[in-house]
């Protein structure tokens, strides 16, 4: 039986073009799928997000052990600080009906806070992991989802986005220029090197913070975007010892540390120390 559109996939098929097809072409719901006018398909998950992603294989995402850990560690309300920070910088200015890409947007939990703001608005999330994608479908009544890398041309129309999300994520600087609304703002949320200092003490194979991830993040940016506001969000998290195993599971360490035994955590305090800027267009 064909499964129905979502009323959040319904409300975002003007943004969506044809990813195949590679011009302006819209897609339009058919017996439980996506359509262009020439004839390219692209199914609707029983979970309600779009298969938007075709041809050669994308970078990896999340599995299903990282999505399970991410959905537990959030549920702790350990980021919800930094959540806050990046739903209160994309909603300032922020049209009342203003449409909401979360580019690499996992579970969709930052574009949840964001929606959460801003009551008129409606999302979007993309992401290559479909596994989280059947969670950010789910994440809130007005946030679509669809699978797609951000490394390729995006599968939306010119300058349709009011906000563009980008935490903890890869970026495509153009494509985010292309989309995003002229009077827009673009949000990036990355690690300060101070971010799990205390875990990366403890466990050398975790992935570590680019030493000059500030100096690139600027010289990618520069050219299409200037800096708005940036808000240093750092704070000290009292974590228990399955609290912390989740939050290294979730992340691109957990691939790095394989099965090797993890030290035995004690319940204590991590600090959290994240960078969110707004960007406008240039």
């Amino acid at each position: 039986m064909p499964v129905p559109l979502s009323p959040a996939l319904e409300s975002s098929l003007d943004l969506l073009r044809c990813p195949t097809c590679r011009t302006q072409r819209r897609l339009r719901p058919g017996r439980g799928a996506l359509r262009c006018p020439a004839g390219h398909t692209f199914d609707v998950g029983r979970q309600g997000h779009a298969g938007l992603l075709t041809g050669a294989s994308a970078t990896s995402g999340d599995d299903a052990a990282m999505v399970e850990a991410r959905e537990r560690f959030l549920s702790t309300g350990a980021y919800l600080p930094l959540r806050r920070a990046v739903a209160r910088l994309a909603a300032d200015e922020a049209p009342e009906r203003a449409a909401v890409l979360d580019v690499g947007c996992g579970t969709g939990y930052h574009l949840a806070g964001v929606l959460d703001r801003l009551p008129g608005a409606r999302g979007l999330g993309m992401d290559t992991s479909v596994r989280a994608l059947r969670r950010a479908a789910r994440a809130h009544e007005r946030a679509a989802a669809a699978s797609w890398d951000v490394f390729r041309p995006f599968p939306l129309a010119d300058r349709v986005a009011d906000v563009v999300l980008n935490v903890f994520a890869p970026r495509n600087p153009a494509e985010f220029h292309r989309v995003l609304h002229p009077d827009g703002r673009l949000v990036v949320a990355r690690p300060t090197g101070r971010h799990l200092a205390e875990l990366r003490r403890r466990v050398p194979e975790m992935v570590g913070v680019d030493p000059v991830k500030e100096q690139r993040l600027h010289q990618a940016l520069d050219p299409l975007f200037e800096a708005a506001v940036t808000e240093r969000v750092e704070y000290r998290a009292r974590l228990t010892g399955p609290e912390v195993l989740d939050l290294l599971g979730m992340t691109p360490s957990a691939r790095h540390i394989g099965a090797r035994p993890l030290p035995d955590f004690l319940p204590g305090q991590v600090t959290v120390s994240v960078l969110a800027t707004a960007y406008r267009r240039r």
